[in-house]
C-alpha cells in the first residue's frame, strides 16, 4: 500500500513537472516575433551577456529580439584566410527582428541612419544580461562604419556601448599619462612649496604679511577713533532733516511755481515762432518803405544839387562883379586887352 501511494506521488511530480516546463516555455516565447523587420549590426566589441531571443529596445521599449549572432568572418569571408590585421576581420554580426506594429508609421531605415539612428550594447542592471539597444546620436561623432560586402538584411550601423566609451577614455587618458614625468613634476611641485613656504617664514612675503597685518590694525584704530556710530546718527539725522524739507510746504510750493513757470514757457516757445514770423513781415515791409523813400528822394537830392551849383556860381560873378546886380552881365572885352 505504500510503495502504491508513492508511485502515485512520484508520477503525479512529474505530471506537474512537465506541465511547469511547457509553461515555462510558453511564458518565454510570448514575446517572441515571427515575422518582422529583419537588419543587422556589426560590432567590433564582445557581445558577451548577449544571447539569441535577447530584446531589442528602442529607449525602453521592447521592439524586437536577437535571432541570430556570429562572426563576420563565417558570414561574409567563408572562403578567405582571416586577417587579424584587418578591423573587419574581427567584427562580430547580430542579426535582428523588429516587430512594425509596435514601431507604428516611422522613417524609412536609411533616413533615420542619416539622422544619427545606431545599435550598441546595453547591460540589464548587475545581470550582466545585455540587449540591444536602439537610439539617436551625433551622426558626425558615430558615423556609419562601411564595410567591403553587401549586408544580407538591412543595415544598421552600431556605436561603441557606454562600457566600451568609458573604457576607451581611461585607456587614452593613461597613454597620456605616460608621456608624463610624474616624478619630475612632484619634485618641482614640492620646490615651489618649499620657495613658497621660506618667503612666509622669513622672506619678502612675511614682510609684505607683517605690514598687512599692521596695516588692517591702523585702519581698525583709526575706525575706532572716528566715531562711526555717532557719524551714522548724524548722517540718519540729515537724512531725516533733508527728508523734511523735501515734504515741506514751502518746497511743495516752490516745485508747484516751477511747474507753473515751466508750462508759461512751454507755451511761450510755442508763440515764439509766430512772433518771429510777423517781426520777419515788419522787417520786409520796413525795408520796402525805405526803398520808396529813397526812390522819392533821388530827384529832389539832384534838384538841389543843380541849385546849389548855380547857386555857387552866382556868388562867384556876385564876387567878381558886384555890380551886376545893377548893370547886369559885364560889359565884352575887347579884343587884345589885358585881363
Amino acid at each position: 500500500m505504500s510503495s502504491r501511494t508513492a508511485s502515485v506521488r512520484v508520477g503525479l511530480l512529474l505530471i506537474l513537472g512537465m506541465v511547469g516546463a511547457v509553461g515555462l516555455v510558453l511564458f518565454l516565447a510570448r514575446d517572441q516575433v515571427k515575422d518582422g523587420l529583419s537588419a543587422e549590426s556589426y560590432f567590433s566589441e564582445s557581445v558577451q551577456g548577449l544571447d539569441v531571443g535577447a530584446p531589442v529596445k528602442f529607449r525602453g521599449v521592447t521592439l524586437g529580439q536577437v535571432t541570430e549572432i556570429a562572426l563576420v568572418t563565417a558570414n561574409y569571408m567563408p572562403g578567405l584566410s582571416v586577417d587579424v590585421q584587418r578591423p573587419e576581420s574581427r567584427l562580430v554580426v547580430v542579426r535582428w527582428l523588429v516587430d512594425p506594429k509596435r514601431i507604428g508609421r516611422a522613417l524609412d531605415l536609411g533616413t533615420a541612419v542619416d539622422l544619427g539612428l545606431r545599435a550598441r550594447l546595453s547591460s540589464q542592471g548587475i545581470t550582466g544580461l545585455a540587449y540591444i539597444e536602439l537610439d539617436f546620436v551625433d551622426p558626425k561623432r558615430f558615423p556609419p562604419a562601411k564595410v567591403p560586402w553587401t549586408p544580407r538584411d538591412a543595415y544598421l550601423p552600431a556605436m561603441p556601448s557606454t562600457m566600451t566609451q568609458v573604457q576607451d577614455a581611461a585607456q587614452a587618458l593613461a597613454e597620456k599619462l605616460k608621456g608624463i614625468d610624474l616624478d619630475r613634476m612632484v619634485a618641482s611641485v614640492q620646490a615651489v612649496l618649499d620657495d613658497v613656504h621660506g618667503q612666509l617664514s622669513g622672506g619678502s612675503a612675511a614682510a609684505g604679511l607683517a605690514d598687512l597685518a599692521a596695516l588692517a590694525h591702523t585702519m581698525r584704530t583709526g575706525a575706532e577713533a572716528a566715531d562711526l556710530p555717532g557719524m551714522m546718527a548724524e548722517l540718519r539725522a540729515t537724512t531725516a532733516a533733508l527728508r523734511a524739507t523735501l515734504d515741506g510746504k514751502e518746497t511743495k510750493a516752490l516745485l508747484t511755481a516751477s511747474a507753473q513757470a515751466a508750462e508759461r514757457l512751454a507755451a511761450s516757445t510755442v508763440r515764439l515762432p509766430a512772433l518771429i514770423a510777423s517781426l520777419d513781415a515788419t522787417l520786409k515791409r520796413a525795408n520796402n518803405g525805405t526803398s520808396d523813400v529813397q526812390a522819392e528822394l533821388i530827384p529832389v537830392l539832384r534838384d538841389a544839387k543843380a541849385a546849389a551849383a548855380n547857386l555857387r556860381e552866382t556868388t562867384e560873378t556876385l564876387r567878381r562883379y558886384p555890380a551886376s546886380v545893377l548893370l547886369g552881365a559885364p560889359p565884352p572885352r575887347a579884343n587884345g586887352a589885358s585881363q
